[in-house]
């Protein structure tokens, strides 16, 4: 018999983070609730715990996928019991032939979030805005926090391209110059931030990723 998983975790009045997931190379999944079904950021663990924690919060209306690695092998039956559309940057959406897809190229927008293509990790790695708290920008594997709770982009041997995972986050620092961004709420490493479960000042500390993330040596994952 499976151990039912932990319950997510609130981190906002409408944001929760769920325990990481085995399928997704441990990565962690978020949910914004909101009236008429919210938004699954990534693919939680699949549990009928899961299911009954969701549809408590009113359902859900999209399942956002920020990169390749995030796919977990339960995507489509995900959708099938949530009803969900799933939405995810067009160079990745090959990879889930089992499901519906709704791709995008550049930028996805619905209400208060957004989606940015970011390429780098993998080809179509992007990350999702939300126009709330002050802005909260889930950021996928394009940054990660690391030991000493510093968010950068890290690179490792299976590094799509390097230079354009830099470029993306000159992309996000010009995206935000003029827009609100307080919180970065990464994929995975989470149990770097402190306990937080997210990075708080955030576009200070955007500014200054690109100088950390090329002082990082190679990452051998």
């Amino acid at each position: 018999m499976q151990t039912p998983p932990k319950p997510p975790r609130k981190l906002f009045e409408d944001i929760y983070a769920f325990a990481p997931n085995r399928e997704t190379l441990g990565g962690t999944a978020y949910f914004i609730a909101k009236a008429g079904g919210g938004l699954l950021v990534d693919c939680p663990p699949w549990h009928p715990e899961t299911l009954n924690f969701l549809q408590a919060q009113g359902g859900v209306k999209t399942l956002y996928i920020t990169q390749r690695a995030a796919i977990s092998n339960q995507v489509a039956k995900i959708q099938q019991a949530l009803g969900c559309a799933i939405v995810i940057q067009e160079q990745e959406a090959y990879l889930i032939p089992e499901a519906d897809v709704t791709p995008f190229r550049d930028d996805w927008q619905d209400g208060d979030f957004r989606g940015i293509w970011t390429p780098g990790f993998s080809p179509g790695a992007s990350c999702l805005y939300y126009g709330q708290w002050g802005g909260c920008l889930f950021t996928g594997r394009h940054l990660l926090p690391n030991q000493k709770g510093e968010i950068l982009a890290l690179r490792t041997a299976k590094t799509f391209h390097w230079g354009r995972q830099l470029k993306g986050i000159e992309k996000l620092i010009e995206t935000f110059k003029n827009q609100p961004l307080e919180y970065l709420l990464p994929a995975a490493n989470t149990g770097f931030l402190r306990g937080t479960g997210y990075l708080a000042g955030a576009y200070p500390q955007l500014q200054q990723v690109i100088a950390l993330s090329q002082a990082q040596p190679l990452v051998h994952l």
